[in-house]
């Protein structure tokens, strides 16, 4: 039976300069650094150490040589924050790609892009916890 996400593999051509985008410019931690030592490395990297649900960023390039079957395009990811507006300025202030922040019926979201121009959202969070 499945319990919950563990972790998102994201495809990405840069591993260092995309890591570093999470890392420095949106304040993820680097959970773990892998390299089998046969040419294959990843990035763990998360919003805290003890975040449930973890990002692994993959090469792209190499991935898709090993499984050419695999769908290497980048998932839909949404995050959550009960600061919305603080975090876009942030994310505003550190030359982020974003988009605007638009009220739907569930609630205020907003995307934003890393540098390979991958996209992901961020909503906020109501009172109870849960998401809008």
């Amino acid at each position: 039976m499945i319990q919950k996400i563990g972790q998102v593999m994201v495809y990405v051509s840069d591993q260092d300069a995309v890591k570093k985008f999470w890392v420095e410019d949106l304040g993820f931690s680097v959970i773990s650094e892998e390299d089998n030592g046969a040419g294959m490395r990843w990035f763990e990297i998360a919003p805290t150490d003890d975040s449930e649900t973890s990002i692994i960023l993959h090469d792209k390039e190499l991935i898709s040589k090993m499984q050419p079957e695999l769908n290497l395009g980048t998932p839909s990811i949404m995050f959550v924050t009960d600061k919305l507006d603080e975090l876009y300025k942030k994310f505003v202030n550190k030359q982020v790609t974003v988009g605007e922040i638009v009220s739907l019926p569930y609630g205020r979201v907003f995307n934003f892009a890393d540098p390979e121009g991958n996209y992901f959202a961020v909503m906020e969070k109501v009172n109870n916890g849960r998401v809008k």
